[in-house]
């Protein structure tokens, strides 16, 4: 299981590494909510999302003969990108399962970095796990899942160290943490560091419309599932059901959830776009859209929103757009 005492270790190995992202805002965005709203630009992070935190956490916790043997990963694109560059920055061998049906940029930015990218039927029903298990036992290579991994999860809590030292020197001590949300990593991550802290900050997950599985795991007390697994444009966060090792600590220290609508994720990230000057993509958004159009859900003069990643296709940003217009 992860520990503070991990993220504060995953944080010094990140040092130098990973980019201390801005705390942003607009009097625009605080009129919209009815209170105060910081935004925590992770899409601003190498890779452009907050995966390449437990990437590269996960890669340099590995035995130096680990690293030797290659590792695997399986993704939509942000936690491909994510250890496929931190693999490159380490001379480490990456081989990443992919969705066929992935956003082509996230496919075409993981090819780039340098990984062997293998393509798999989500829709169709072709079991990742099955798959990238066989490949990690044929290849002998070291799996690193997406959220359910103790160093994962470690590298994204840093996420939270920054977050709390930032919000602290705007005066902002008490407030909902709103983090989109798919397995969990990040959220639990989140959660983890502000604990350790001693941090009054409440993180909260965001989830759109349908694959609304923590929300729900969180309201009934156990592990809930989404009957799709595919079919949002909010791809970053589609997981069939909240992880092992981050339920626990989504139960134990996050409040409830916040369910966002696809369009309301894209009015979000248009207006992070016209307000801020960043690109989201869908998933990356559903944080700034549960802050900026379900107020009645938060509580407090300010609410704090990661926008976890700015991987979008061209076509779904313009979409986006025109939703401003």
């Amino acid at each position: 299981m992860s520990s503070f005492a991990m993220i504060q270790s995953a944080a010094k190995r990140l040092q130098g590494h990973a980019r201390i992202t801005p705390m942003l805002s607009s009097p625009f965005m605080d009129e919209i909510a009815g209170r105060r709203v910081l935004v925590k630009a992770e899409c601003l992070q190498h890779t452009g999302s907050f995966k390449f935190r437990g990437g590269w956490a996960a890669i340099t916790a590995l035995a130096p003969e680990e690293r030797a043997r290659g590792v695997i990963a399986y993704s939509s694109g942000n936690h491909a990108q994510g250890v496929a560059a931190a693999a490159k920055a380490h001379g480490v061998a990456a081989v990443i399962l992919m969705p066929v049906d992935a956003p082509r940029l996230k496919i075409e930015n993981t090819r780039a970095l340098g990984a062997e990218v293998v393509l798999y039927d989500r829709a169709g029903g072709e079991d990742r796990d099955a798959i990238g298990l066989d490949l990690a036992q044929t290849r002998g290579l070291t799996l690193i899942k997406p959220y359910d991994e103790p160093e994962v999860i470690a590298g994204q809590g840093t996420t939270g160290l920054e977050i709390a030292e930032q919000a602290a020197s705007l005066g902002v001590e008490t407030g909902d943490v709103l983090i989109c949300c798919g397995g969990g990593g990040l959220t639990s991550g989140v959660a983890l560091a502000l604990e350790g802290l001693g941090s009054s900050l409440q993180v909260r997950p965001a989830e759109p419309e349908g694959f609304d599985d923590v929300t729900r795991s969180l309201a009934s007390g156990q592990v809930e599932t989404n009957a799709a697994v595919s079919g949002s444009i909010c791809d970053a966060i589609l997981t069939p059901a909240p992880g092992e090792q981050t339920f626990p600590v989504l139960q134990r220290l996050c409040g409830g959830g916040i369910v966002v609508s696809e369009e309301e994720a894209l009015r979000a990230m248009a207006l992070a776009f016209v307000r801020l000057k960043i690109v989201l993509e869908p998933g990356g958004a559903v944080s700034l859209a549960a802050a900026l159009f379900h107020p009645d859900q938060i509580q407090g003069e300010a609410v704090i929103a990661i926008a976890t990643g700015g991987n979008v296709d061209t076509a779904v940003f313009q979409r986006a757009l025109s939703s401003y217009a």
